[in-house]
């Protein structure tokens, strides 16, 4: 039996979100991201491609080449919201469904019905979408994940298209090879100085010439051109670690404020671990320099998820790393080696009402949000915190204006 993967993705989904919470900006070019010179565009309205904006650019240089255009700085908890409204129609729809990032869904129909049968199922489903929430979205179907992925983006905006089963190659080889899945900038470069430019070019090469040129990524591109692709639907996806970092508007040397940072990220990131009943066995913090170098250490230690054995040891380690002679541009945290488990109590450090005041300032947090309780030296560091349990298979929300 064939399979029958849907792609469904909402169009440009932070712009979408705005303009229905303000109607007014519907049809005029509109930019989402970090409203500061070192801000990016996060989401850009389609009256803004023409400019030749798109996401990743630097802010500064999008509105130079747009200066009508209206910058909104975005709100994490708002998409988070909306993304969960289409999530819970999805989840009621569909036997099988991936969550691929905050405006990206798979669904595995295989089985459901007969390949026409699951189009006009799949129709359903994105017009259901479109009425109960107001968000334009698209989706493409086929035999597998890169040529729906594909077809979805061809079918933009807000449309829909099926790739019947034996017509993924020519589908696929008049497009620019920039359109599959795993082609950077970089490699795109590659290929164009090869003079490859479309599809058909490297459906027509050895697959050997294509591992000479780029490697093992050469023979996936190669099999993404060629339409094929065994990637199965994941509907949930064990994290093994968890991670947070700020980029500051202005480089520092202000060592309180750092330490406040990295002790706010701290605090946060074992506060994750005890929500999603984890531990931790690997502590790592990051510092990237004003000239651009970045440079980590990191500590492997006794499972734990507790704020007063992990602040100390990452203190610790940024200690260690940190050069005062030179400014900072960013510095991160991050806990690996996850593993399930509860916070075991250590009989010689512990007492009953330090695991007390755990559970307490926990339930607080779960109630009232993850900034509803922070030690008296992270006050100074705005947003850190999290808008979702990282835990619940649900896609980390990134957005370019989370800065310091």
């Amino acid at each position: 039996m064939n399979k029958t993967i849907l792609h469904l993705d909402l169009d440009t989904f932070f712009v979408s979100v705005e303009r229905r919470i303000n109607p007014e900006l519907r049809g005029k070019p509109l930019l989402v991201g970090g409203i500061t010179d070192r801000g990016v565009v996060a989401a850009c309205s389609y009256e803004t491609r023409g400019y030749g904006i798109h996401s990743g650019m630097p802010m500064k240089m999008a509105k130079e080449l747009c200066p009508e255009a209206k910058v909104i700085k975005g709100n994490a908890g708002t998409y988070s919201k909306v993304s969960d409204e289409v999530t819970e129609i999805i989840k009621e729809a569909v036997p099988v469904f991936e969550k691929s990032s905050i405006d990206e869904f798979y669904a595995d129909l295989s089985g459901m019905d007969r390949f026409f049968g699951s189009y006009k199922y799949a129709t359903a489903l994105r017009q259901k979408i479109i009425n109960e929430t107001g968000m334009p979205i698209s989706f493409g179907l086929s035999v597998n994940k890169v040529v729906s992925k594909v077809a979805t983006n061809e079918a933009k905006p807000n449309n829909q298209l099926k790739i019947d089963f034996g017509l993924e190659k020519p589908f696929l080889a008049p497009l620019s090879v920039k359109k599959i899945p795993m082609v950077g900038d970089k490699t795109y470069q590659t290929l164009r100085n090869l003079g490859i430019r479309r599809v058909k070019t490297i459906q027509e090469m050895p697959i050997d010439i294509m591992q000479r040129v780029l490697g093992a990524n050469g023979r996936v591109i190669w099999k993404r051109a060629n339409g094929m692709d065994n990637t199965p639907v994941i509907p949930f996806h064990e994290r093994k670690s968890i991670s947070n970092e700020r980029t500051f508007d202005r480089d520092t040397i202000d060592v309180i404020k750092l330490k406040g940072i990295i002790s706010a990220m701290a605090e946060n990131l074992a506060y994750q671990l005890r929500r999603g009943e984890k531990l931790t066995a690997c502590i790592t913090v990051k510092i990237r320099y004003s000239d651009f170098n970045t440079y980590s250490k990191q500590k492997r230690i006794p499972y734990t998820s507790a704020d007063h054995i992990l602040i100390p040891k990452i203190m610790e380690l940024f200690d260690s790393l940190y050069n005062k002679r030179m400014l900072v541009r960013l510095v991160g945290v991050r806990l690996s080696h996850l593993v399930s488990g509860n916070y075991q109590i250590n009989l010689f450090d512990d007492t009953e009402e330090a695991l007390n005041l755990y559970q307490a300032m926990d339930r607080v947090r779960t109630r009232f949000g993850d900034r509803a309780v922070i030690r008296a030296s992270a006050m100074g560091a705005r947003t850190i915190g999290r808008m979702h349990n990282p835990f619940n298979g649900q896609p980390p929300i990134v957005l370019a204006h989370r800065k310091q």
